[in-house]
């Protein structure tokens, strides 16, 4: 019996007239819903013609989440008084609970695009319910893009809902094509705020990791929250790992509150004991960001909220894609607050600053501009836009992750040259799981069989619990044995592979004799997902990826000394070079070679050597960064050794050369020309001659092969090339910037252009008579003259010899009379001969 009563208090059900002239209208349209008012329940029913006079239609309801597609079906089959599987079923990854009566069907994303690959029109449904649309999930984006082509092209009758609780109304309403917005206003209960931030400094996330000095204050606020009010709490927690360690510090909650744990690796019973509401007991709910919106939780009166969440990052440079903790969004903080105040008036004890709050993003970033798009460049090609420029999205896709997502799927043989996808691409598409683990489930189960090949993809397509350790070989055997939550699903899903597997490629061969251990099948098939991940051993507990990227294993680990592994999970540390292995498995040289084939590269390599600061010649075979075998290069190609003797000196310098004097002092004369005169003469500079090393070192370069021949090289007649010869300004270097002035004792003088302005150092002696000082640069420049006793010590400095002789001589001459009583002192040394000579004895 359809229990009228609980429908009735549904504020949702306001709206249901104006949602029904919006779809039939536009037949889209876009509903703004608080949560707890009935727009992921009351709203698919009577669309579906359920609860009231209407015509019965078939409705499909797309959730992020498989706990939320399952607690939505159950709420409405209870709305019904029916079980799940009448007229309202599910179907999840692993798992269908729908029949032939069946008319609204909750779906995960994942599996509705799965259903659109198949069968474009989606055949029999005739509406479609995006739930959720705020958490910009990358398959929920892909799927109203895919939904709107169907539209668009198909079935202009198929009507479309983007359901939210909070979400960009405007942007669902751009892209369905100017859809009206619905908007229900819900029953909330004011909702107290409490600012509760620890009292002691806490490390910022990085990667997964989080301080437990945070946790530690998340346990005490919770036992505050439970001695200072009513009801139960729900505390949102990043993930499970932070979850499991907030239970186990609240082990003596006040009161004995039972302490449960909500999260997508939980059993469906804990799930269902949470969702269905409380037995007498106060209950403390750890929850990751499932319950934000999707989940009602009943009797909750107190959200404690540590202000996480997990979000998807990729390092493209690294190939390593992990999950990340950042600080949750005020949209998230929103949603999680309201929790509080669904059925009463309650609170909310935030875990930062009220100052902290203003400096938090606005909404979570889309999963689309953060994500490994790998998967969504498969889906995109099956759907028959490669590049994805047709899709309607709110966000397009960064171009250099999907460049990297194209990348991968044509070394998995995924796509043709073109991006299209090839009979293998399609194949692997089906199986409903990332790319990477469909061509290692192909391929491996040739190798290993069905069975074993589907069992190691499904350990890596939900890594497993920690205390399984990082060896996956070991974790597939604790899987096997073990009763918990996870090694159930990982049952299911091995199940769900192997049959997919036979539907899309029939029956695999046999095992290869090769590969029959556990360590030797599971190494094979984490190579087979994560090529570029395969690494060497370089000593100690630190390897070497093919990519180029370094991996360490922790303390303890059994797969330390294995001379190679295949990397399954791994992130990087906080200010870590390399990566931290999480999950690995054993493999051997063979097993690398085999899977990371399309890396491997034999030939010759003529390179400079930071190692050895000279030029290296071998003949070498690598894989990726992994060099595998190396011989001494005979007869090396000359332009090769060319190249890296270029190479050599732009990252040792120009020292490398022989710079006589001569050849300093020429530089610097250019140097000075080139600053006074500009063009036409060349620029000198470190920068300049290294980038054109191959102009003015050209003979030299040709005719060098190793770093002592650079140092041979005269570095000064190589400079000359870069005179202006074709200007014929070449001939008068001597003359504009000369090497020596002719001083009037007849003596020729070196002049210094190293610094600022030309440097003359002569001796006093030696300028008597001289009444201008000398000019260099075409007369434009004065030479500054230092002015040198007797014995070659400064005595003065002028660049006007003339004032010189007039105010400053005088006290120069009767300083060093004294001193040098052999030289000539003349009272007028504007009219005096010079002399390098002292006077004559008497």
């Amino acid at each position: 019996m359809i229990r009228d009563d609980a429908l009735a208090q549904l504020p949702v059900r306001s709206v249901l007239p104006a949602l029904g002239e919006a779809l039939d209208g536009h037949g889209a349209a876009v509903l703004c819903a608080p949560p707890g008012t009935g727009k992921t329940t009351l709203v698919p029913l009577a669309l579906a013609g359920l609860t009231g006079s209407g015509p019965v239609r078939r409705v499909l309801v797309a959730e992020p989440r498989r706990i939320a597609a399952r607690a939505a079906a159950r709420r409405m089959a209870w709305l019904l008084g029916e079980e799940v599987g009448g007229k309202v079923g599910f179907t999840v990854r692993g798992e269908r609970r729908a029949g032939p009566s069946t008319v609204v069907e909750v779906v995960t994303t994942g599996v509705l695009l799965q259903r659109l690959q198949r069968d474009p029109e989606l055949a029999g449904v005739d509406v479609v319910v995006l739930d959720e649309c705020h958490e910009r999930h990358l398959d929920a984006d892909t799927a109203a893009a895919f939904l709107l082509d169907v539209r668009a092209a198909l079935r202009p009758e198929l009507r479309l809902v983007a359901a939210s609780a909070t979400t960009d109304a405007e942007g669902w309403a751009r892209l369905l094509g100017g859809a009206p917005v619905v908007e229900a206003a819900g029953v909330s209960h004011p909702v107290e705020v409490v600012w509760a931030p620890p009292e002691r400094a806490i490390r910022p996330p990085h990667g997964m990791r989080v301080d437990p000095v945070l946790l530690e204050h998340v346990a005490a606020v919770v036992r505050r929250a439970l001695r200072e009010r009513e009801g139960d709490v729900l505390c949102f927690l990043p993930g499970v790992g932070e979850i499991g360690r907030v239970a186990g510090l609240l082990g003596g909650a006040p009161g004995g509150a039972e302490v449960l744990q909500v999260h997508g690796r939980a059993p469906a019973a804990v799930q269902d004991a949470v969702l269905a509401g409380g037995t007498g007991t106060r209950r403390v709910v750890l929850a990751t960001s499932v319950a934000e919106s999707s989940l009602t939780v009943p009797g909750v009166r107190v959200v404690v909220d540590a202000g996480l969440a997990r979000e998807p990052r990729t390092d493209h440079a690294r190939g390593l894609s992990a999950l990340t903790t950042v600080r949750a969004s005020r949209a998230s903080g929103r949603q999680r607050a309201g929790r509080a105040g669904r059925e009463a008036p309650g609170a909310v004890y935030r875990c930062w600053t009220e100052a902290d709050e203003t400096r938090l993003p606005a909404f979570p970033a889309a999963e689309i501009t953060v994500a490994d798009l790998t998967a969504f460049a498969l889906q995109a090609a099956c759907w028959g836009d490669p590049d994805a420029s047709g899709l309607a999205l709110l966000d397009a896709p960064p171009a250099g992750a999907l460049a990297a997502a194209r990348s991968v799927l044509a070394a998995t043989g995924a796509v043709d040259a073109d991006g299209r996808p090839t009979d293998r691409g399609r194949r692997m598409a089906r199986l409903g799981v990332h790319p990477r683990l469909a061509r290692a489930l192909l391929d491996g189960a040739r190798e290993v069989g069905a069975r074993r090949a589907a069992e190691v993809v499904a350990l890596l397509s939900e890594e497993p619990p920690r205390e399984y350790g990082d060896d996956l070989a070991s974790a597939w055997r604790s899987a096997r044995r073990g009763n918990d939550a996870y090694g159930a699903r990982w049952r299911v899903e091995a199940r769900r592979l192997e049959s997919a597997l036979r539907g899309v490629s029939g029956e695999p061969a046999a095992a290869a004799s090769r590969v029959d251990s556990d360590d030797a099948v599971a190494g094979l098939i984490a190579a087979l997902a994560f090529p570029e991940r395969v690494a060497r051993l370089r000593g100690g507990a630190s390897y070497l990826m093919v990519s180029g990227t370094g991996a360490e294993l922790g303390e303890g680990s059994r797969l330390r000394t294995a001379p190679w592994l295949a990397v399954a999970v791994a992130d990087r540390p906080v200010a870590a070079a390399s990566a931290r292995v999480r999950l690995g498995a054993v493999i051997d040289e063979e097993t690398a070679r085999a899977a990371a084939g399309s890396l491997l590269d034999e030939g010759e390599e003529v390179r400079w050597s930071e190692e050895r600061r000279d030029v290296v010649a071998r003949r070498v075979a690598r894989l990726g960064a992994v060099e595998l075998t190396a011989s001494v290069l005979g007869a090396p190609d000359r332009g090769l050794v060319r190249a890296a003797l270029l190479e050599g000196l732009r990252r040792e310098g120009l020292g490398l050369l022989r710079w006589g004097a001569e050849a300093a002092a020429l530089r610097q004369r250019l140097a000075f020309l080139r600053r006074e005169l500009g063009e036409p003469w060349p620029d000198v500079s470190d920068e300049a001659l290294l980038a054109r090393a191959d102009e003015w070192l050209g003979v030299e370069l040709d005719r060098a092969r190793r770093r002592a021949d650079l140092e041979r090289l005269d570095a000064g007649s190589a400079l000359e090339r870069l005179l202006p010869w074709a200007s014929g300004d070449a001939v008068r270097l001597a003359e504009l910037a000369p090497e020596r002035i002719e001083v009037p004792s007849g003596s020729r003088i070196r002049v210094d252009y190293g610094g600022e302005q030309p440097v003359l150092a002569v001796k006093l002696q030696e300028l008597f008579g001289l009444h201008e000082t000398p000019r260099v640069a075409g007369g434009r420049v004065p030479v500054l003259v230092h002015l040198l006793s007797p014995a070659g010590r400064p005595a003065a400095v002028t660049a006007d010899l003339a004032s010189f002789w007039r105010d400053g001589y005088r006290s120069v001459r009767a300083e060093l009379r004294g001193r040098y009583p052999r030289h000539p002192w003349p009272e007028d040394p504007a009219t005096a001969t010079a002399t390098r000579r002292a006077n004559a004895r008497r």
